[in-house]
């Protein structure tokens, strides 16, 4: 793939797609830069257009690894030409909490709907790891190094976490980490009228990220597993042998 600006791989009918290499500051251990059009992380892929589903094919993508639940696959399913899909299910809450403080006569401040995004993410720390680990797995799959694609249905919570993840194993800097975190609010275009029963701004906490909520997870992974440096191997299957043939694929040489 020829190493071109990151605008270049914009889609119409996925705004969140971006190459994770992209990101200015994407420099791993020993201060190898990632390899670029390996790896690549975005919101659904339903609403593809036939030009994004021409600029997909140029790329070489092989597999595409889905973070959406069950419902969220079935109600925007997709299908892309020689790109096999694997589903690493981790079921939505936030709307879900939402719609039933709603019901049940409560007001969603934007403090309420803030402490729902903290507790979003300190769950996807402690129960999804198995998630994020089949995430790594076919990251290091030796027998299928197509480059690939994972995404959940905005491509900013579950997504952002497991593109935290992978950059923290590559030894990228937490600075350039949260910066490719917050692209999302560069990039993700989201339908205002969706959800009309919740207040507009407690939808601007949900449609956008911030840095606390990335912070609360990182902070999940200190006080709950004892830091990275465990929680890499003991929770997600990242031996030392690992790292280290993770490196070799996605760092450039030095």
């Amino acid at each position: 793939m020829p190493d071109t600006p990151d605008d270049a791989l914009r889609l119409s009918g996925a705004s969140n797609f971006r190459d994770l290499a992209a990101s200015p500051g994407t420099v791993g251990h020993g201060g190898r830069p990632l390899r670029r059009g390996q790896v690549f992380r975005s919101d659904h892929l339903a609403g593809l257009t036939e030009a994004d589903r021409a600029a997909i094919a140029a790329l070489g993508l092989g597999r595409a690894l889905d973070f959406r639940g069950v419902a969220e696959r079935a109600a925007a399913a997709y299908d892309l030409p020689g790109v096999t899909q694997h589903a690493l299910s981790i079921e939505p809450t936030v709307v879900q909490h939402m719609q039933a403080l709603v019901a049940s006569g409560q007001a969603l401040t934007v403090p309420t709907v803030t402490g729902l995004m903290h507790d979003l993410y300190r769950g996807l720390v402690n129960d999804q790891s198995h998630r994020f680990a089949e995430l790594f797995a076919h990251l290091l799959d030796e027998a299928d190094t197509r480059p690939l694609v994972f995404h959940c249905t905005a491509g900013k919570d579950r997504t952002g976490l497991a593109a935290a993840l992978i950059l923290l194993a590559l030894g990228v800097p937490r600075d350039a980490v949260l910066h490719d975190y917050l692209l999302t609010n560069e990039r993700y275009s989201f339908m205002p009228g969706e959800h009309p029963e919740i207040p507009r701004d407690a939808l601007m906490v949900l449609w956008r990220v911030q840095q606390g909520f990335l912070d609360e997870a990182l902070l999940a992974i200190d006080r709950d597993h004892g830091g990275l440096d465990r929680y890499l191997p003991q929770r997600l299957g990242l031996t030392p042998a690992a790292l280290q043939a993770l490196a070799a694929r996605y760092l450039a040489e030095g």
